[in-house]
């Protein structure tokens, strides 16, 4: 196996050309929003929009803008630091050659040492969710030339303070040049949220308790997964570098790299120790991760977010029935709007059916369980820098159409703001309202969110449901022995 990945890195290197490779584009999660927001299936051609159709109401979920690492893991890398200079001062008093170490580890600090607090919102986040809120603008005008109410204009937020700060960028963004603050002629708005132990709707992922025991006792086995590809990396870096590096540094060191790239631009340092083939390894390991814990990888991970997919149901249908009842302009909702986090975004885009291979909507359907995201140098159409990175969002526009038209009412559906098909709906990006209620909203109405999460939480807890991850990572690597902490990926 370790030849065979040997083989595939010096495949991989010699067929990417350097100046090809941006790895701010390769973060999974922790990818920035610009870096990756125009990056489409080529191979899809939206639907046109037929003439006469309008824009009645937007629905929105977005995840929080680049945001600073938290506190435990700004602490992970003062620990690197600590470890790097323990190595260097080793070597020097054993007379072993630097030579090949890079420049820049002999006095490196982490940017975020003696820093208390963490996991705010960063500038360059604030500037992802305001032009964010300028462009659905500037897409819609139709939609936001009404007077600004809270009963007109909904902003609804999870209590974390990098939603509800993204979700104050948005809305600046949103209502730029439309009050009377200040040089930007800004205007007050409301931003409104649920207690984090009721939220089922924005965090429904933490009111869920059989969600939150499963995940517990996965924990064991991402470990294991993330093994092989660690060690092989490790063994790599150890030579090239002529450095004892430890699995644990590498885990590190990739997650340096994903700071480093996202929230200082700097992709010199960390990100330059690894090769393109070995961030490609690093990006699928987050990314197989994120579909274990948060996608198609288990049911319940995207069936607990149904309260979500009902709320924005019933705002399509109450704009329907303003439409219909013709109640004045200022009386009805015409958006809604919703920032949150990874873990409600990803599930969501999963109750839509997006970024499924083939036959794979069909299998859903079914309740059968889905292969893994393909490794690489395999294509995949599942990956964390596009299905949820910094500010990703889904929207959900309602359109009205002409009465000679299939249906009177269409669902368009932009993800990171571009058309994306929808295989429940014959892999199209519009609609019919009522096709997209039947085929896709309806089969996940059926489980009941208090049943899948809250259900007999008094009776001794079932065993998790078997798991092809054992199975899969048997056949691929066999199992390491050494003990690894738990990094589970940032969100």
């Amino acid at each position: 196996m370790a030849v065979l990945l040997l083989l595939f890195l010096a495949l991989f290197s010699n067929s990417k050309a350097d100046g090809d490779f941006d790895v701010r584009r390769h973060l999974s999660t922790v990818t920035r929003y610009g870096a990756v927001k125009d990056i489409v299936d080529d191979s899809f051609i939206p639907a046109h929009i037929p003439d006469g159709c309008t824009p009645i109401h937007l629905n929105l979920v977005a995840r929080h803008g680049t945001r600073s690492p938290t506190k435990k893991r700004m602490r992970e890398l003062e620990i690197l630091a600590s470890h790097i200079k323990e190595l260097i001062k080793d070597a020097k008093e054993r007379d072993l050659s630097l030579q090949k170490v890079p420049a820049w580890f002999l006095k490196w600090e982490s940017p975020w040492k003696g820093k208390l607090k963490g996991g705010e919102l960063d500038i360059k986040g604030e500037e992802e969710m305001y032009r964010l809120g300028i462009s659905v603008r500037e897409r819609f005008p139709g939609l936001f030339n009404e007077e600004y109410h809270p009963d007109v204009y909904p902003i609804k937020t999870t209590q974390v303070p990098r939603a509800s700060a993204s979700a104050v960028a948005f809305g600046m963004g949103l209502f730029s040049g439309k009050g009377s603050l200040g040089p930007g002629r800004h205007r007050a708005f409301a931003v409104t949220s649920e207690s984090r132990a009721s939220d089922t709707i924005l965090r429904f992922f933490d009111c869920c308790q059989t969600y939150k025991d499963v995940r517990k006792s996965q924990e064991p086995g991402f470990d294991k997964l993330k093994e092989p590809i660690l060690t092989d990396i490790t063994s790599s870096l150890a030579k090239r570098y002529e450095f004892n590096f430890t699995r644990q540094d590498i885990s590190s060191l990739w997650f340096l790299c994903k700071q480093e790239a996202s929230l200082l631009d700097t992709t010199d340092q960390a990100c330059s120790l690894f090769s393109p083939a070995e961030v490609a390894l690093l990006e699928w390991m987050d990314d197989l991760q994120m579909f274990i814990v948060k996608g198609y990888g288990r049911s319940l991970n995207y069936r607990m977010g149904v309260p979500l997919l009902k709320d924005v149901v019933q705002s399509m249908d109450e704009a329907i029935k303003a439409r219909e009842g013709n109640q004045v302009p200022g009386s009805f909702e015409k958006a809604r709007l919703r920032f949150a986090h990874a873990e409600t975004v990803v599930p969501f885009s999963c109750l839509l059916g997006l970024f499924l291979e083939g036959s794979d909507f069909e299998r859903i359907q079914k309740e059968q369980p889905l292969d893994f995201p393909l490794k690489p140098p395999q294509k995949r159409k599942w990956r964390g820098s596009t299905v949820a990175p910094f500010a990703g969002n889904n929207m959900l526009v309602l359109y009205s159409c002409p009465a000679n038209s299939s249906s009177k009412y269409f669902v368009h559906v932009l993800h990171n703001e571009h058309p994306i098909p929808m295989p429940g709906c014959g892999g199209t990006d519009f609609c019919p309202f009522q096709v997209f209620k039947d085929k896709i909203v309806q089969p996940h109405l059926k489980h009941d969110y208090d049943t899948l999460c809250n259900a007999n939480l008094d009776q001794p807890k079932p065993k998790p449901e078997t798991s092809k991850l054992p199975l899969l990572f048997r056949w691929l690597f066999g199992w390491g022995n050494d003990d690894t902490p738990s990094h589970g990926v940032e969100l």
